[in-house]
């Protein structure tokens, strides 16, 4: 899943672009083409400063910038847009796919202008922040009830573990509880 996917609101492409000045000193930019590149400039920068934001929110999880660049008429190329891969993964337990919810939703909306895609991205990892709860209740809940279930129900658990491990040719484990009425 990537994020980060920002492209220039100018609609630049390299067909759009005028051709490049040539070699220094022969032929200066007109006014068009320097505003051009001043704007250029501007978008290379919010485009690098949107994927780096990813990037340092998501560390571990994110891979690098991948950007979209055109030649602009004073030869030089700009980032115009960029994405940012990152592990959506659940990781090992529930407790870590939260944390790694959080931390991918963190990535998502890291830029000051998260778009259309980083939205997304943040809605899917709540989702599946949501998904690892529910299994971490669901865990909670079948725990507590084996628990409240009485010491009838945990020496019925005890002798199926010692009847398995009989029939599986494993030693059953002596159990921990003493009878003074034996």
């Amino acid at each position: 899943m990537t994020i980060g996917a920002i492209g220039a609101s100018a609609g630049f492409n390299s067909t759009q672009l005028s051709r490049p000045a040539q070699a220094a000193g022969r032929e200066a930019l007109s006014p068009a083409q320097q505003q051009q590149v001043q704007k250029l400039k501007q978008i290379d920068q919010k485009v690098r400063a949107h994927e780096a934001a990813h990037m340092a929110a998501g560390a571990g999880l994110t891979g690098g910038a991948n950007l979209e660049y055109v030649r602009g008429p004073d030869g030089r190329q700009y980032a115009v847009a960029g994405e940012v891969s990152i592990d959506t993964s659940a990781a090992q337990t529930p407790e870590q796919t939260i944390e790694k919810a959080k931390r991918i939703q963190a990535a998502a909306l890291a830029p000051a202008d998260p778009s259309s895609q980083d939205r997304s991205v943040a809605a899917q990892a709540a989702q599946m922040a949501t998904q690892a709860q529910a299994e971490l209740n669901r865990t909670r809940r079948d725990g507590d009830a084996e628990s409240n279930a009485g010491p009838a129900a945990n020496a019925a658990t005890s002798r199926d573990r010692r009847a398995v491990a009989a029939y599986s040719n494993l030693e059953p484990q002596p159990e921990s509880i003493l009878s003074l009425f034996a």
